[in-house]
């Protein structure tokens, strides 16, 4: 799987191959699922995979992309990011973590329980997607196919969370981390004009130098910190197995949701991020060269918002803080906030009791979602949408998703299978 390089993002210059040698890989791969689940090509990149369970209730999703995002050449690998090298009892490469191990795992677990002559209980759906890295359209339409049939899915699960150790500074022990809501994401594109001409007599500011200060006004503090319930419940949890000074400040945040907020918006990092929109300028373009002042420049913004806020409403704080009107702000993509799945139901017990089976040591913790994924397409109509790829991932781990040497242990992805057959033949 990761010998294909699935880059949705290089679609143009790879062409559409490498996805289609996946398609026919997993065939190859996984015989049982494509003999008694039946295949269902959505849009040239969206796979939907259905196992007829034993009665017609509302079914489970269980969801995964295939496609990566890019390489950069640039980039110091350890082994090439496309061999798919195993050593050391670790598989390397690009998708490794994002999304192929974990998409590995439910194929792993659906052809082992055919194998041994399972029938699910109700309707399993296999939900994978080839281009969630460049926005899901293809998850978004396998999404309103459910919609438009009437499909009403009772669980959908999709990539987000991992299982992680001491996920806090000062919360010890393992934890899997189920992401119950995610943040919505907001990307702009601020654009200037100016005055052209050569660089030796600069006029008093610049297409560059307006887009500067404008960014420069869009500092961290620019929306306010405020703590989702996911993570309350989560400081709660993270309490009950701690003692001493760590439970003590446990129990304190998860009391006062007002000081949690403002201690983890002073933390910075993902701390912060957690409980406040963030803004993060990612791309520049203007100029065509050392000595010459461009005549137009653009700024790309990327947000991630919190839950319970707009877009809408992002956008309007962010035009009110940069107070520019020779700044233009174009929205280039939005997605809305999720609205956080509850914890107290059979779906999340359901979760809770296959991180036991597989990972006998790991809490099962509710938290907010800072990334985005293919999921938020179902969080519009179904009710318990949850994000969690069952994989044990350290900080170095989680840091080389979309970095350098991306890699996964052999035997996390054993306990991964572990938890998707145990979550199967649990379902009722």
């Amino acid at each position: 799987m990761v010998q294909l390089p699935t880059v949705s993002a290089e679609l143009d210059q790879r062409g559409p191959q490498p996805f289609e040698d996946f398609v026919a890989l997993i065939a190859e791969l996984y015989p049982l699922v494509h003999e008694h689940l039946s295949l269902e090509r959505i849009t040239d990149f969206g796979l939907l995979f259905r196992w007829q369970g034993a009665t017609r209730s509302e079914p489970v999703v269980l969801m995964a992309h295939y496609d990566v995002v890019p390489v950069d050449e640039a980039d110091e690998w350890t082994y090439p990011p496309f061999q798919g090298r195993i050593a050391d009892g670790w598989v390397y490469g690009r998708g490794t973590l994002d999304d192929k191990g974990p998409l590995l795992v439910v194929l792993e677990a659906v052809e082992n329980l055919l194998a041994e002559g399972s029938t699910p209980p109700r309707d399993v759906y296999l939900s994978f997607g080839g281009n969630e890295e460049t926005y899901g359209s293809a998850a978004q339409q396998i999404a309103q196919t459910f919609k438009d049939r009437g499909i009403l899915p009772w669980l959908v699960l999709d990539e987000g969370g991992a299982i992680v150790d001491a996920p806090l500074p000062f919360a010890l022990g393992e934890a899997a981390m189920v992401g119950v809501g995610e943040k919505g994401v907001l990307t702009l594109t601020l654009s200037a004009r100016g005055d052209g001409g050569h660089a030796s007599a600069p006029p008093r500011i610049t297409a560059v130098g307006r887009l500067a200060r404008a960014v420069d006004r869009l500092s961290p503090s620019t929306f306010p910190a405020r703590t989702p319930a996911a993570i309350t419940r989560m400081l709660g949890l993270f309490a009950n197995r701690a003692s001493g000074g760590p439970q003590a400040l446990l129990r304190l945040l998860a009391t006062f949701p007002s000081l949690t907020a403002r201690a983890f918006a002073a933390m910075g990092g993902e701390p912060a991020a957690l409980v406040r929109t963030t803004v993060a300028a990612t791309m520049q373009q203007g100029g065509t060269a050392a000595n010459v002042l461009p005549s137009q420049a653009s700024v790309t913004i990327n947000l991630r918002i919190a839950l319970g806020e707009t877009t809408a409403a992002t956008v309007e704080r962010v035009r009110r803080r940069i107070a520019d009107p020779l700044v233009q702000i174009t929205v280039v993509e939005a997605s809305e906030p999720s609205p956080e799945s509850p914890t107290d139901n059979a779906q999340f017990a359901l979760l809770t009791d296959a991180v036991a089976a597989a990972f006998p040591n790991a809490s099962t913790v509710p938290y907010v979602m800072m990334a985005a994924t293919d999921s938020r397409h179902f969080h519009r109509f179904a009710p318990a949408v949850y994000r969690f790829a069952p994989l044990e991932m350290s900080n170095a781990q989680r840091a080389s998703i979309h970095g350098v040497d991306e890699r996964v242990e052999i035997a996390s992805l054993e306990r991964g299978e572990q938890f998707h057959r145990a979550l199967l033949q649990r379902l009722q």
